[in-house]
């Protein structure tokens, strides 16, 4: 997301001359240039124009320093306001309540019965909540297995009644069968439609009322651009709901919702949904995410990402193993597993600042690691506790085994070597002493 984006408003920048001074000539051709290139990422005309005003009136009779050129001065204004533009702080999500009653809205197809499950998964293992999902779409045959299927997944219970059509006694039945089994947390999942009609937005305002949510959140795919923006209009003028959750937003979209919403329906985004697993999804931060829209990268959330699959313990326990140069395969394939817990690879590389733009036109396949997964699972347990013993045989069957070739085998055994000899090398380094680290290549 956001790729054309951040490339027109790069080539904006680069039409600012001068030095010493922001100034209405010097600065004209840059913001209509950026006034296009928003409205080329589909957003809102208003919001647009509205922006690039702000932003002029602000640079206009700026000094410029002499260690800073005119343009990244502008970069700064732009950033500061594009995180204003989409909340400027990242909004924080109501669980008061006994139990805390969420009550999730939007049309057919945005992705809301998925982030159901994905919300539900957050709150129960970063928030410690003990979540009970309700079915209360009582039109789509399949929306109740679709919700049983992901509450299974994420070991979450599911409250249904298959055979009872009317969605508000559905949920008032759930909060009674929340308080009666201890779960401090309701998540309310409700029909769709295709499009907005009388009876959907009834049937959705007498379930807010029944049961009074401490949290109302409208759902919205970012591939439908404008049309995302003026379905939340709706909703809101209805529903009044508490936030936004922006859906798809690893797909082809070019990110105009996300920079409209906020102004046009004056609510928060909350969440942003990045990819099918269920652990895809991410707290919305504006500062974060106009950094990503302006090329910086986002390396807060690449941290925090990696400090949700670290276990102190585990680190520990590899330390000592490295020091010992005990560190076999099977560390090895626990490390690759954990990174890719962590998200799509092209993602978490576009959080690394300059890594975004340089990998751009780069196909960074999701199963980059299958064929060195393959290798090692064709490995005996002993040849991964025990890499010195894997002699020519050995090596052929494994690469018989894997699919792959002796080289490809011969490659990652020696890149192996090389990674276990560099990691002993740093935990037995002394604090200061500069190493040079051997290259480590797919």
């Amino acid at each position: 997301m956001f790729e054309n984006l951040s490339d027109r408003l790069d080539r904006s920048f680069k039409l600012l001359k001068g030095e010493g001074r922001i100034t209405e000539i010097n600065v004209a051709e840059t913001l209509k240039d950026v006034r296009r290139a928003l409205l080329d990422a589909d957003v809102n005309y208003k919001v647009a124009k509205q922006f690039t005003d702000t932003v002029k009136e602000k640079a206009l009779g700026q000094n410029v320093l002499t260690a800073v050129k005119p343009s990244q001065l502008m970069v700064k204004i732009v950033h500061d306001e594009l995180a204003e533009l989409m909340g400027g702080t990242a909004a924080e999500i109501d669980l008061t309540g006994s139990p805390a009653i969420i009550l999730m809205s939007g049309l057919q197809g945005s992705g809301k019965t998925t982030f159901t499950g994905k919300l539900a998964n957050m709150l129960k293992t970063k928030k410690g909540r003990k979540p009970l999902l309700v079915a209360c779409d009582v039109y789509r045959p399949a929306a109740i297995e679709q919700l049983r299927i992901l509450g299974e997944q994420i070991g979450v219970p599911v409250y249904s009644e298959p055979e009872n059509k009317n969605p508000v006694q559905i949920a008032q039945n759930a909060i009674k069968e929340a308080k009666a089994n201890g779960n401090n947390l309701v998540i309310v999942d409700t029909a769709g439609r295709l499009a907005i009609d009388e009876q959907m937005m009834q049937e959705i305002a007498a379930i807010k009322n029944a049961i009074e949510p401490s949290e109302t959140l409208f759902v919205v795919d970012a591939m439908t651009g404008q049309d995302a923006v003026n379905t939340a209009k709706e909703f809101n003028d209805r529903l009044n709901f508490d936030g936004v959750v922006l859906t798809k937003l690893d797909g082809d979209t070019r990110g105009g919702a996300a920079l409209s919403i906020r102004t046009v329906v004056t609510k928060p985004i909350k969440f942003v949904g990045t990819g099918e697993k269920m652990d895809a999804l991410d707290v919305f931060h504006p500062g974060r995410m106009a950094d990503r829209i302006l090329g910086m990268g986002d390396i807060v959330s690449l941290v925090e990402r990696a400090q949700e699959q670290y276990d102190e313990e585990e680190a520990k326990r590899l330390q000592k193993k490295i020091a010992k140069n005990q560190f076999d395969f099977n560390d090895f394939i626990a490390q690759i597993h954990q990174i890719k817990k962590m998200g799509n690879l092209k993602d978490l590389a576009a959080m690394i600042p300059g890594v975004g733009k340089a990998l751009k036109n780069v196909d960074i396949d999701d199963n980059a690691f299958k064929s060195i997964e393959a290798i090692i699972y064709s490995m005996t347990p002993a040849e991964r506790t025990n890499p010195a013993i894997l002699n020519g045989s050995r090596r052929q069957r494994i690469a018989q085994g894997s699919g792959t070739n002796v080289q490809e085998v011969n490659r990652l055994i020696k890149q192996f070597d090389e990674t276990r000899k560099m990691m002993r090398m740093l935990t037995n380094a002394k604090p200061g002493a500069g190493k040079k680290l051997p290259s480590f290549r797919k």
